[in-house]
């Protein structure tokens, strides 16, 4: 169900009704949604996988597209006393 701004605010029982009665509401501004009412999941555990997958499927946050591979480390002749010497200074 939707409704917008001014609707939520003057039926915000009715909308509570709805949610309580375990249904999402969506709320919009101008026709576009900007948040979602939904239901208190109560004595629900949920494994950590499976709240980064709901947080995805929200838009919350973005999946990884591939595997992270850090550059490998260059390691370069006296660079650690040129760094001293620079912050002696």
């Amino acid at each position: 169900m939707e409704y917008s701004i001014y609707e939520a605010k003057a039926r915000l029982s009715e909308v509570m009704r709805m949610v309580k009665a375990r249904r999402r509401v969506v709320i919009t501004e101008r026709g576009v949604p900007i948040a979602e009412i939904i239901p208190y999941a109560q004595n629900k555990p949920q494994s950590l996988a499976d709240r980064i997958a709901g947080l995805v499927k929200a838009g919350a946050i973005l999946p990884h597209q591939e595997p992270f591979r850090p550059e490998p480390l260059i390691l370069r002749a006296g660079a650690v006393e040129r760094f001293l010497q620079e912050d002696r200074e």
